[in-house]
């Protein structure tokens, strides 16, 4: 092994000690949802953004504040609603005159010149607002005026949704879904849980998570995650996941093919190729296997896929369907990820 070898192993398995840290002190808050926060470490550790759906009083907001505080990032929170301007995330220049009288422009930034945003309800506000947070996404950047102005670094978007009302809501697009890397899908906690949710909150003493990471660790740990290799097996289930997802696709299955209206595109497979190293490093490993893939393959999938009209109307699963061909690539995987899980 060479040098650069032997600090890469090093400098993965300090990191890893850190994130067990982290997920302990996060845990702390948001009490039943490892998997949650899993995923949610996931999409910042691979320098990407992730929409949380989930009904209300499941934690999502507490869950955003907690991953503030614990990795070190400058939170911003935006309540999307249908009347919600560009200007109002982005931030507006303002025409100022001075004591000797002369007139200039001033920009006030808005709540998007953050690190960490929490996107409330975002499918609440109106598309053009939606495209708003696009450019941002993306680049990292805003355009006021013709101005171009820097958001900070790192950046993450955390948007989150209501699954069940939709009376007044605009769906994101296509375009705009795709920027995200994962959906992370909140579930009520087990009976157990819920009893230490119950006596954790409801007393005159509430647990603090302490902060484990700065804004510069995590760039840090984003620039580690992209040098961590990945075997020509994992790469090849990724390509061989991906492709089989498209319906128009020369391997896609039946089941695909019967009831897929549009799959994915190469934006998924880059997300898996961050994600499982992501998912590595949180569980202690220097190295994604095939059980990485198949483990993530639902929550980098499913909102990059969708149902035609016939499979709607059938009542299918489009989870249930991602997760069979996952399965079905990597049996093996599929059954030693289950009996982790």
């Amino acid at each position: 092994m060479g040098k650069a070898e032997e600090n890469l192993v090093e400098e993965a398995e300090a990191l890893a000690s850190e994130l067990a840290r982290a997920r302990a002190e996060i845990g702390k808050r948001v009490i039943g949802q490892d998997a949650v926060i899993d995923l949610v470490l996931s999409a910042l550790l691979a320098g990407g953004h992730a929409l949380v759906i989930g009904l209300p009083g499941l934690g999502k907001t507490r869950l955003v504040d907690t991953l503030s505080r614990v990795m070190g990032l400058d939170g911003g929170r935006v309540q999307f609603t249908p009347d919600l301007m560009p200007a109002d995330i982005l931030g507006a220049e303002v025409l100022e005159e001075n004591e000797a009288g002369s007139r200039s422009f001033r920009f006030i930034p808005g709540p998007v010149f953050c690190q960490l945003l929490l996107a409330d309800e975002i499918n609440r506000a109106s598309p053009r607002t939606q495209s708003a947070l696009l450019q941002a996404m993306q680049e990292g950047e805003v355009t006021v005026a013709g101005h171009a102005h820097k958001l900070p670094a790192p950046f993450h978007v955390l948007a989150t949704q209501n699954p069940l009302e939709q009376e007044g809501t605009y769906p994101l697009p296509e375009a705009q879904l795709d920027r995200f890397l994962l959906q992370v899908d909140v579930a009520y906690p087990d009976r157990d849980a819920e009893r230490d949710i119950l006596l954790a909150t409801t007393g005159t003493d509430e647990a603090v998570a302490e902060p484990v990471f700065s804004a510069g660790d995590l760039a840090r740990a984003q620039a580690l995650l992209r040098r961590m290799p990945v075997g020509e097996a994992v790469v090849g289930l990724i390509l061989d996941l991906v492709r089989a997802c498209r319906p128009d696709g020369e391997n896609a299955p039946q089941a695909i093919r019967d009831a897929v209206a549009w799959g994915p595109g190469t934006r998924a497979a880059q997300a898996l190729m961050l994600l499982t190293r992501a998912r590595a490093l949180i569980d202690g490993r220097l190295a994604p296997g095939p059980g990485d893939v198949i483990a993530l393959a639902r929550p980098v999938l499913i909102h990059r896929m969708a149902l035609s009209y016939g499979a709607r109307a059938r009542g299918e699963d489009l989870g249930a369907l991602i997760e069979e061909v996952a399965r079905g690539l990597a049996p093996e995987a599929a059954e030693s990820a289950g009996a982790a899980a």
